[in-house]
């Protein structure tokens, strides 16, 4: 085809420029295989006058060809090859009148988002063909985060058992898109054993490059049979008067020229090696006329005297010429950017029983479109609604998913079995059907997140238990039954889901139930987002006991000996000032009362502050200080003995031979030898709720425990059953929580998370959580277990202040009710008065005071008790010292300041009182003496 296309092209061109000064030899040898063909350049650049040369297509042509080319400054011309394995500018004189593979890879990614297909898998041709296009196609995938899910070489030289077994293989896993990356020979092969595979069926996507594409008009009509509802990319042709005649013209010829060939249709390489010589002979002229000068004998510059190979001076200018060589050919506009074609749209097309059609258009500014726009800008799009209606695989019109539940159609959904917190997890045998039932917190969600799914999904629920019923081993061994999907760097997964398969063992689609994601186990499966609160806490019994003198703890021992002795102090100070003073009418009271008074000044202050206390002005500065400092002292014992009752404050220390425990069966164990280094004798794992209350309830001494670590949502339930008794101490360490195991890249994952979060943002969450939980549990109303209130203060928190008060009260009673209180006081009044006395003789003051009767309640006897009531009367006198008292008259000598008054009685009975005289009128106090 190429062959026929050069001629063409010779003939054509200077049939329409017969005019040009120029024309192009054309010197071609045949060759069999790459090593001929590198062999039959060489020949030829060195027996003839070789300017250009045209035409590898191999990779290990090419960089020969092109090695050959650099030394000897001769352009390398390619129409075939549509990878670059070689960069401009590693080779400057390498040409490729092609576009490049990476744009049809482009396509590729924006074809699987458009469909919203997440994974592929990849069957490419085992060539330097394929395996360059396979590194292209991985950077546009993770551009567009889809996943190769596995990557298939076959080579063309393959068997069709070994096809077959591959086939058989994929069939097996969850994905259903397949990308073929091969000529068209092999991918016939490949389509006719797919189909008696069964799996070009209805849910099956195949999506062919232009390997294949390209020559969709020459694969024979079983093949294209077998192909129906295949969706492929090939670089789109515009059509022309010029083309349609071109293609007439061309068939005629192969006829008559080569009538042994097999290919009876042009495709776009034929186009591109027509209008390449278009390009070359335009390039030509623009030089002008060609002689043998332009070829030297080689240097030892470049190494050519090696090879014997003269250089083309021509050779750079020709380079030149062709990179601004622009014109509109039967491909398309031909323009090099680069050193190679500039990208053009590709044909988007549909292939049907009888051929195929054009169902859109993909550029590299638009991306995916129905239409072409000839002017403007395009914004870059992934929407397959733009394209045409599309006939899918199993002449269906449905859009396939791009997955499916393998080989049995049901989802096998494994169950973990457990002994306790049922509440998520249940499995129950109907006694008399014994037909197995599974309920739970966990298996709710998981079916209302099925009704979520944009599609219905069919299941099965398998236990994962023994024969005896029990738990078939932990919750890792149960994720590592799950049916892994084999990618190409998992050969390891491949042979053990063999093992599974020959020895009977059970394999899952997916997990469902209380299984926390954790990062060790995404290496082997897939979690969904998750359904339940996350981290691991600790639950502890509070040790502090009840106690009845929790009033004194807001202040320290040695902040209660300050207060003491402050106002010792104090009094001390105001003893001091207030003895200075004027003995006035306000002043302080009598001597026998200011040693009471000692200690009580500050308290007596605080309590009765509306009393005039003092009568010097530095005792009240004294007490104003003391105030503001006692108010300060007052708020915080507050605030403290407030923080006390409120605010759960657990003086919580694991004990010497200490014990913790965990749930079995779970990841706990690990976690808490591996992350919070707890050495393994000194772990504990129990099943239920009530073998972790027993176990506390011991403590560690009598083979118990002294604290629980587990996850949230079990410590919820744990501590809804036994409120008051446990609490949540110390730090919540990060876990993600309870989600749904899937294999490896399953595409399930997407469709269950977002069913999840459909879920969990529903208003009959709350119904969900109270069917299993009990009606009380509300996860909007139970944040946290650590916020619950604390309990109500009772009798007993204060019982040591009512002790004090009550001691205080009997204390009183016995001194005034009973004769011995009543003797005490007597004593103490006597030694008041002693100490008074001994304070007005250091004065040096000479005062006397009659003794009177005390009462017998301690009291001292009043004026009307005195022995002897004859007094001296003086009537109508007046004066200073002169104090009248009904009717009755006191003679009363007048003292000096600081003296005593002297009254004289009948009885010869004299009493002294002591005033302080600041004025000259002199008025006579009764005492009570």
């Amino acid at each position: 085809m190429a062959d026929l296309c050069i001629s063409m092209a010779l003939s054509d061109f200077y049939a329409v420029h017969s005019d040009y000064q120029t024309r192009l030899v054309l010197h071609t040898k045949y060759a069999h295989d790459e090593l001929d063909g590198a062999s039959a350049v060489f020949e030829l650049m060195q027996n003839e006058e070789v300017h250009s040369i045209l035409g590898p297509q191999m990779l290990t042509e090419d960089e020969f060809v092109v090695e050959l080319g650099g030394k000897a400054h001769v352009p390398v011309i390619s129409f075939s090859a549509r990878t670059q394995s070689l960069s401009s500018r590693q080779s400057p004189y390498y040409i490729r009148t092609t576009p490049d593979d990476s744009n049809q890879a482009k396509a590729l990614a924006a074809l699987c988002r458009g469909f919203e297909w997440h994974e592929a898998v990849i069957l490419y041709e085992d060539s330097d063909y394929g395996s360059q296009f396979l590194s292209r196609i991985y950077d546009a995938f993770q551009k567009d985060d889809i996943r190769a899910a596995y990557v298939v070489p076959i080579s063309t030289s393959a068997a069709d058992h070994h096809i077959r077994k591959e086939l058989n293989r994929l069939k097996t896993m969850q994905t259903r898109v397949f990308l073929v990356h091969m000529d068209a020979q092999l991918g016939s092969r490949l389509f006719l054993l797919a189909k008696h595979a069964g799996m070009t069926s209805e849910g099956y996507a195949w999506i062919i490059t232009d390997g294949i594409g390209n020559f969709m008009n020459s694969i024979d009509s079983d093949a294209v049979d077998s192909m129906e509802g295949v969706l492929g990319l090939r670089p789109y042709v515009p059509a022309s008067r010029n083309l349609e005649n071109f293609k007439t013209r061309w068939k005629k010829n192969m006829l008559l020229m080569k009538p042994e060939s097999t290919l009876t249709e042009l495709n776009v390489y034929g186009l591109w090696a027509y209008d390449t010589i278009w390009a070359l002979a335009m390039a030509v002229e623009k030089i002008g006329p060609v002689n043998l000068g332009f070829l030297e004998s080689g240097n030892s510059k470049n190494g050519s005297e090696i090879f014997n190979l003269r250089i083309s001076q021509l050779g750079p200018r020709l380079l030149r010429e062709l990179q601004n060589t622009t014109f509109e050919g039967l491909s398309g506009e031909f323009h090099l950017i680069d050193g190679q074609l500039k990208p053009s749209p590709l044909e988007i097309f549909n292939v049907y029983a009888t051929g195929d059609r054009a169902i859109g258009y993909w550029t590299p500014d638009g991306g995916i479109t129905r239409k072409l726009a000839l002017t403007g800008s395009l914004k870059y799009s992934t929407s397959t609604k733009e394209l045409k209606s599309i006939v899918w695989p199993g002449d269906s019109v449905k859009q396939p998913k791009g997955w499916s539940i393998p080989s049995t159609g049901r989802l096998k959904v494994g169950i973990p079995k457990k002994n306790g917190f049922t509440e998520f997890v249940n499995i129950s045998t109907d006694p008399q059907t014994k037909q197995v039932k599974v309920s739970g917190y966990s298996i709710d969600i998981f079916l209302s997140a099925l009704q979520q799914l944009p599609f219905s999904v069919d299941y099965e629920f398998i236990p994962f238990i023994n024969e005896s019923g029990l738990s078939n081993g932990t919750y890792d061994e149960l994720l590592q039954n799950i049916l892994g999907k084999v990618g190409i760097f998992s050969p390891l997964l491949l042979f053990l889901s063999t093992c599974y398969s020959v020895l009977g063992c059970l394999n899952f689609d997916m997990v469902v139930g209380d299984t926390t994601i954790l990062a060790d186990r995404t290496k082997y499966v897939d979690f969904t987002l998750p359904y339940s609160e996350s981290g691991t806490v600790m639950v502890v019994k509070p040790k502090k006991e009840k106690d009845m003198w929790v009033f004194k703890k807001p202040f320290s021992w040695d902040l209660w000996l300050t207060i003491v002795s402050s106002c010792i102090v104090i009094g001390i100070v105001l003893r001091i000032l207030e003895n200075r003073a004027k003995k006035d009418s306000d002043s302080l009271r009598p001597h026998e009362q200011q040693l009471g008074l000692l200690f009580w000044f500050p308290i007596a202050a605080l309590a009765f502050p509306e009393r005039n206390m003092v009568g010097n002005k530095w005792s009240r500065f004294v007490l104003a200080v003391w105030l503001f400092m006692a108010f300060i002292l007052m708020q915080s014992y507050t605030a403290n003995l407030s923080a006390m009752f409120t605010v759960d404050q657990f003086d919580f220390r694991l004990s010497d031979d200490y014990n913790v425990g965990c749930q079995a069966g779970t990841f706990m164990r690990n976690f808490l030898i591996n992350r919070l280094h707890i050495n393994s004798s000194r772990i504990k794992e129990y099943s239920t709720i009530d073998e972790y209350h027993d176990a506390m309830s011991k403590g560690s001494k009598n083979g118990g425990i002294d604290a629980i670590f587990d996850e949230i949502p079990y410590m919820k339930l744990f501590l809804d059953r036994y409120d008051s008794k446990y609490k949540i101490v110390g730090p919540t360490y990060r876990t993600d929580g309870f989600g749904f195991a899937l294999p490896l890249g399953s595409p399930l994952v997407v469709h269950f998370s977002r069913a999840i979060l459909a879920v969990t943002e529903a208003t009959n969450l709350t119904a969900i959580e109270q069917k299993n939980f009990g009606l009380k549990y509300s996860s909007d109303n139970q944040n946290d277990a650590i916020n619950k209130a604390s309990p109500s203060l009772t009798a007993y928190n204060f019982g040591g202040l009512f002790i004090i008060i009550g001691s205080a009260l009997i204390f009183a009673l016995f001194c005034s009710e009973t004769p011995v209180g009543r003797r005490l006081a007597v004593a103490t009044s006597y030694g008041h008065k002693c100490f008074s006395f001994l304070s007005v003789r250091r004065n040096g003051k000479s005062r006397v005071r009659s003794m009177v009767h005390a009462d017998p309640n301690g009291d001292s006897s009043s004026e009307e008790e005195v022995r002897g009531s004859d007094r001296f009367n003086v009537n109508d006198l007046s004066g200073p010292g002169i104090h009248h008292d009904s009717g009755q008259s006191h003679l009363i000598t007048p003292a000096r300041d600081g003296e005593a008054n002297e009254t004289v009685e009948s009885d010869s009975i004299q009493e002294v009182q002591l005033t302080d005289q600041t004025s000259t009128d002199v008025s006579a106090r009764q005492t009570g003496s």
